[in-house]
């Protein structure tokens, strides 16, 4: 029986302008008033989509978030942490070394804000977060040591598809490299992945990914699509994305969540 429904939210649950339509808010509070619970899967930290929490309601002790791709669990009010996994600093020498050579940006990403790399060539991803996060521009050498959650190359798509492209293998076997939107490359550590913080979640309730759906369009919902008993790919996702999946819903522009779960049996 489905107990959870994750949703992840750029190309997914929000629409083009990053909106919830209020077709989508309807079904997705009435299913947490009888007890599904609605997680939200992000890449972003929790207080960058806080107004999507708030519109949807989840806002009880017992609702949390998926953030940074998996790599932090959080509850939704407090902010006490379920679950954290991230990467060193010293683990992100090799990327830093491969953005240098082909003069790639790079932003680092900790658990509360963002290090864009001022070494490198300039980043997208501030103008593109617009999430009233802090952004301490910093040399890779002056970055402080700690964990970190990911790093982001942000810039023109064809820049990215030649970046994923001269990947090495020491890299493809040191980081879960996923693009997340057209213009944004994350560089996770390896292993890491939405589904790793939807099983410490569903474990948590004491439920497996028998009792899970998930919603996803993209190269970074593929480990929740696929761990899933119900894995729904938006119409608008890739054609591989969607062969991932157990089922295809409509556009993001036009409430494909709500046509789902509309039509979707919760008492089998």
């Amino acid at each position: 029986m489905i107990k959870m429904v994750a949703l992840d939210l750029d190309g997914t649950l929000l629409t083009s302008d990053k909106k919830i339509s209020r077709r989508n808010e309807a079904i997705l509070k009435q299913l947490h008033h009888d007890g599904i619970k609605i997680v939200l899967c992000t890449g972003r930290p929790i207080n960058a989509i806080w107004k999507y929490i708030e519109q949807l309601g989840l806002t009880n002790v017992d609702d949390y978030t998926i953030t940074f791709n998996g790599a932090l669990v959080i509850q939704n009010v407090g902010h006490a942490e379920l679950f954290r996994s991230g990467i060193d600093k010293q683990d992100l020498t090799l990327l830093h070394d491969y953005c240098t050579t082909h003069n790639y940006p790079l932003d680092v990403l900790d658990f509360e804000q963002v290090w864009p790399l001022s070494d490198l060539k300039p980043s997208y991803y501030e103008g593109m977060l617009n999430a009233g996060l802090t952004f301490t521009h910093v040399d890779f050498a002056d970055l402080p040591a700690g964990e970190y959650s990911k790093a982001v190359m942000s810039f023109d798509p064809e820049v990215l598809d030649d970046a994923t492209a001269n990947l090495t293998p020491a890299m493809q076997a040191q980081y879960h490299a996923v693009r997340s939107q057209p213009k944004i490359l994350e560089f996770l550590a390896k292993g890491m992945d939405k589904h790793v913080g939807l099983n410490a979640l569903l474990t948590h309730y004491g439920w497996d990914f028998s009792n899970l759906m998930t919603f996803g369009d993209a190269e970074n919902d593929l480990g929740m699509l696929q761990a899933a008993k119900v894995g729904v790919v938006m119409d608008n996702g890739k054609p591989d994305i969607k062969a991932a999946g157990t089922d295809v819903t409509g556009n993001n522009n036009y409430d494909g969540v709500a046509q789902f779960l509309e039509q979707f049996d919760f008492s089998k």
